[in-house]
């Protein structure tokens, strides 16, 4: 794992904005870097084919991180490109209020913005060790010693069973994350095996959701500008509607930073509100508002057809 080759060998090819030429020259780098490291590492003990497999499953965790990572990056780069704890833009404040907008917290403009920063840093933290969490969530599904009952948790019947392993390892990644960002606001309640997240494979489900959330929007953001430049129309559109894509930016990320955090999503404080899963159920309350903000048109304009993808 110390090989220099190993970096060039495992890497994702991204398309991007290259040329077919440049794409086809990482490839072959790619590949002779792959056979390299076969034939310089297979003894009597590891196969050519066990290095290959090695190699391409680091690859595919690679892969995983670029397109479910990137969007959790992108919009902590928006949250703090766009805001500051310290210094309020006029008609830009984050500050919510218990009981109006559908806000179930009260918060400052400055404790606000930590609470979507500490929210999105932890969900990346969870991504980053997607594919561990998942081995431990088989362990914990498959453990005969840990006992399972079936229950109406209130979204049908559902397999409710304590995850021990999964559950230590999220601990840590909290601890983790407490441990990076100034200061932690809210509750740091994980929910694990009760009636909000029943069993390991429900949790595994609920933070791949969170790519899902946020890569809508990064794209609406990217993208609108471009549909700006390549088309007169669309741009006297967002000027005229909205002020301009800059302001358009600004509103969409203030909307999505109050809003989708602020505690609402269920009506006990139990099933939402400050605490580790409830910040993932404020966010999926803030995607079902969606259509009924002012700019979702610009969503649809950049290709919006939903969280969840397009389904014929």
């Amino acid at each position: 794992l110390e090989d220099p080759a190993i970096e060039t060998a495992t890497e994702e090819i991204l398309a991007g904005r290259k040329s077919r030429s440049a794409i086809d020259a990482e490839i072959r780098r790619k590949e002779k870097a792959v056979q390299m490291l076969k034939k310089k590492y297979r003894n009597p003990k590891l196969s050519s084919d066990d290095i290959h497999l090695c190699l391409y499953s680091i690859c595919d965790n690679n892969s995983f991180l670029n397109s479910n990572r990137v969007p959790i990056d992108k919009v902590i780069d928006f949250l703090k490109t766009h805001f500051h704890p310290d210094e309020i833009e006029e008609g830009y404040s984050l500050a919510i209020v218990s009981g109006e907008a559908g806000a179930r917290l009260s918060h400052s403009h400055e404790r606000q913005y930590y609470f979507a920063l500490q929210s999105l840093t932890l969900w990346r933290d969870i991504i980053d060790d997607m594919f561990r969490l998942w081995a431990m969530a088989e362990n914990d599904l498959l453990n005969q010693s840990i006992q399972y009952s079936l229950q109406d948790t209130g979204q049908g019947m559902q397999r409710v069973q304590q995850s021990p392993e999964t559950y230590k390892a999220m601990q840590k990644i909290l601890i983790r994350v407490q441990a990076k960002v100034k200061h932690w606001v809210g509750s740091s309640v994980i929910h694990l095996g009760d009636h909000n997240v029943p069993n390991a494979l429900s949790f595994i489900d609920k933070y791949t959701q969170v790519p899902r959330i946020l890569g809508p929007i990064v794209a609406c953001l990217e993208n609108a500008e471009k549909l700006c430049e390549e088309d007169d129309g669309i741009k006297a559109f967002i000027d005229n509607g909205f002020g301009g894509i800059e302001k358009l930016r600004m509103d969409i990320l203030y909307d999505f930073f109050r809003s989708a955090f602020d505690g609402s999503g269920a009506d006990n404080f139990y099933d939402a509100g400050s605490c580790i899963d409830g910040r993932l159920t404020s966010a999926w309350n803030w995607c079902s508002n969606l259509p009924d903000k002012s700019f979702y048109p610009i969503f649809q304009l950049t290709g919006f057809v939903g969280f969840d993808g397009e389904f014929k």
